[in-house]
């Protein structure tokens, strides 16, 4: 068994592309929560009861409260792009609250049955996790 190694600058380019996807998946998912962390705080509960059914299960507050999570964490998972002397920890917790969220709701759309709503889960979780496993194990 042999082993190559790359040289330094093909390294560093492939940390630059990854650190590059990193970011543009952080944007994705600021993009989506923040819209979705909007439309709960701003439709009325018959709108957000057709367009998603679990809100109807549970009172106006807890709608709203999860709205408020869910920007608050879109904000902190760009929270390095406002000042670098944050560091990594905020982009930490809030890809882990956003993944928390994602599998939950997950598995009340898989439960339900709703196909669409479980894939736009699942591709959540597919660029959520790379973001808090990459960033934790890395100095991206």
């Amino acid at each position: 068994m042999t082993t190559t190694t790359l040289p330094q600058h093909h390294a560093r380019a492939r940390a630059d592309y990854l650190n590059i996807t990193l970011w543009t998946f952080q944007g994705w998912i600021s993009m989506f929560f923040i819209a979705a962390g909007y439309a709960k705080l701003t439709e009325s509960m018959e709108n957000l009861i057709v367009l998603m059914q679990w809100p109807a299960l549970t009172g106006e507050a807890v709608v709203r409260g999860v709205g408020v999570v869910e920007i608050a964490l879109a904000v902190l998972i760009l929270a390095p792009v406002i000042s670098w002397k944050i560091g990594r920890l905020p982009v930490l917790i809030a890809a882990a609250g956003l993944l928390v969220l994602e599998i939950a709701a997950l598995g009340f759309h898989a439960v339900s049955l709703n196909l669409g709503l479980s894939l736009t889960n699942v591709f959540l979780i597919a660029i959520t996790a790379p973001v808090l496993w990459l960033r934790r194990n890395r100095q991206l």
